[in-house]
């Protein structure tokens, strides 16, 4: 199967909590739930690409259970969500055994997406409702968008990574990615995986994304650091000084494949490079309001745009 026809993602997943790479303490929990063939409702917090949804297939897997996994960016409209999880719930699970604690798993991944005024109430509902034979994993970059009910109903787990747990983390996932290339057959310079592994750990999912993008050429250099997924805020400081929407919009489309979080986190970080300070405090409110926004609307290149669009109009730049 060629390369193009599969994601290295989902081919390369985990299956297990042993393969997760993952701090000690964190994977000994994990490892807990399934020597005691039990689960509690899970709230998995942490950065994107870290490993959350993995670990929570990997937990469904080891159980032995059914599972469901609903994108809450994709599937949160509060109709879709009652339809697909009350569907779910209703039917006799195959797998479980009769004096099993519960047979069916609901994952909730990206939950922070969820209207909080609204589905996320109704979540909650869902929990109470089929909690005679369901257990749900949710998942979030930011435990703080989820609300207090939903708190106090689930087990909050943070994937937090000490700092010297770093270097055994960052390696083993560098061997891991060695151990792929060399499956795919594709050569790479091991100077150039180092850094990349190290420029954006702990995403993972990033970093095998863009080695997959690259690796059409057929091989890793150092092209790679510089070539994909690169934030050029130098194009965009330069469209906002110079009022040019259109190239405002244009940067926008270049960059969308980018998580939201990372850009809002890119341009605030230049703030200071490329912004009068006396501007600098109305951009970070700015800034904070629309990044806020980003985890429920419907179309981020339209909140993004609008968020730049009211620094262009209310900020004075360098």
């Amino acid at each position: 199967m060629g390369s193009e026809n599969y994601l290295w993602v989902e081919s390369y997943r985990p299956k297990t909590i042993d393969e997760c790479i993952l701090p000690d303490d964190l994977k000994a929990s994990f490892k807990e739930f399934i020597e005691n063939g039990s689960l509690p409702n899970l709230l998995l917090a942490g950065g994107p690409g870290i490993g959350k949804t993995t670990v929570a297939r990997a937990l469904c897997e080891e159980l032995n259970v059914d599972y469901i996994l609903v994108n809450g960016s994709e599937d949160g409209n509060i109709d879709t969500l009652r339809t697909k999880i009350r569907n779910y719930a209703s039917t006799v699970s195959f797998s479980a055994s009769d004096d099993a604690e519960f047979g069916k798993v609901i994952i909730l991944d990206e939950a922070d997406y969820l209207n909080p005024q609204s589905t996320q109430p109704a979540l909650r509902g869902f929990i109470e409702e089929f909690s005679g034979n369901c257990r749900f994993i949710l998942t979030c970059n930011f435990k703080n968008r989820i609300i207090e009910p939903l708190h106090s109903r689930c087990s909050l787990v943070e994937f937090k990574i000490a700092k010297k747990d770093k270097p055994k983390l960052a390696s083993g996932f560098y061997n891991r990615v060695l151990k792929i290339l060399d499956n795919e057959n594709i050569k790479y310079k091991e100077k150039v995986i180092q850094q990349l592994v190290m420029k954006h750990f702990p995403d993972w999912r990033r970093v095998l994304n863009e080695l997959q993008r690259y690796s059409i050429g057929g091989e890793i250099d150092e092209g790679l650091l510089t070539s994909v997924g690169e934030i050029n805020l130098g194009k965009l400081v330069s469209a906002l000084k110079d009022k040019k929407f259109t190239d405002m919009r244009g940067w926008v489309n270049q960059n969308l494949d980018n998580d939201p979080n990372t850009l809002f986190r890119s341009i605030y970080d230049g703030l200071y490079d490329h912004m009068e300070p006396s501007s600098i405090p109305q951009a970070v409110v700015t800034i904070a309001e629309y990044s806020y926004k980003s985890a429920f609307v419907a179309d981020q290149e339209i909140n993004l745009v609008a968020c730049l669009t009211e620094l262009m109009v209310e900020c004075d730049w360098k």
